[in-house]
């Protein structure tokens, strides 16, 4: 069975213990998964190690602090969070791991999400790069890969129209075997909010052709991206419908969000950016 390496950034936070003891019992029901989780600090903490000793899944526990030119002021967000850290994660995997001898997934697990356990069996198999829908607790409602006879084809999402690769970090899975190909692929930390995945794909050299659709064709949402600021979790529909009705009353919800933000829809790879 494919191992499924599950990198977690994590900072420190009133809500940092529950995130990630919550994430921990997903990660229970998961079979054939390593954890490493890696802290923005100059230490590993004993909360944090406390809460992996209770955890019962095979962890690896790592820091690595975010350097000061790109740290966030208070209240402020110039800078993308967790590229450092993921970085980190990268490079252990790429120190400690045979490629030889290692067929596996590596996955993005923000500690503030909530994952459906499904995903990580479908993930488990990926060939180059799995994506599937998101589903978001602001007005965005959710992202999404358009897939048309069983291809990716675009995107549906909110936000940045400069990405390549406009999907959320949630929502998408790469072979181990990427990082050894492409051994200086990495998140580019210090580049805009909202790009941290696209750099990491472009580094992989990865195209639209490569993205396996998951989810049943990316009908499904799987995972709720819950870091979105001034979140309405009543707003979100978990009734995991993305069925043609559905995605055109988010066009015409996302539509209104942008008209009142004064931002202009645009098509990225042939799907219209909403």
């Amino acid at each position: 069975m494919p191992t499924i390496v599950a990198i977690t950034p994590t900072y420190f936070r009133l809500e940092q213990k529950a995130d990630i003891t919550r994430l921990c019992q997903t990660f229970r029901l998961v079979e054939n998964l390593r954890w490493l989780l890696v802290e923005d600090s100059f230490n590993k903490t004993a909360l944090v190690q406390r809460v992996l000793n209770n955890c019962k899944v095979p962890y690896t526990h790592l820091n690595a602090p975010t350097p000061q030119n790109i740290k966030n002021a208070p209240g402020k967000r110039k800078f993308p969070r967790g590229g450092v850290q993921r970085n980190a994660a990268l490079a252990w995997i790429r120190k400690h791991v045979d490629p030889k001898e290692t067929k596996g997934t590596v996955y993005f697990a923000d500690d503030d999400n909530t994952y459906d356990v499904r995903i990580f069996e479908e993930m488990r198999y990926t060939k180059v790069v799995s994506v599937w829908p998101v589903g978001l607790v602001n007005a965005g409602k959710f992202e999404s890969p358009m897939v048309k006879d069983g291809k990716v084809v675009g995107w549906i999402f909110v936000g940045d129209t400069r990405r390549r690769f406009p999907v959320d970090m949630a929502g998408f899975a790469i072979n181990v075997q990427l990082l050894f190909s492409h051994p200086k692929a990495e998140f580019t930390s210090s580049s805009r909010a909202n790009v941290l995945e696209s750099s990491i794909l472009e580094g992989l050299n990865v195209t639209l052709a490569d993205m396996e659709p998951r989810a049943k064709n990316c009908t499904e949402k799987t995972n709720i991206d819950g870091a979105a600021e001034g979140s309405l979790l009543t707003n979100f529909r978990q009734n995991f419908d993305l069925s043609l009705k559905t995605i055109k009353r988010a066009f015409l919800q996302n539509l209104t969000f942008r008209a009142k933000k004064k931002l202009s829809p645009r098509l990225s790879n042939g799907a219209l950016v909403v």
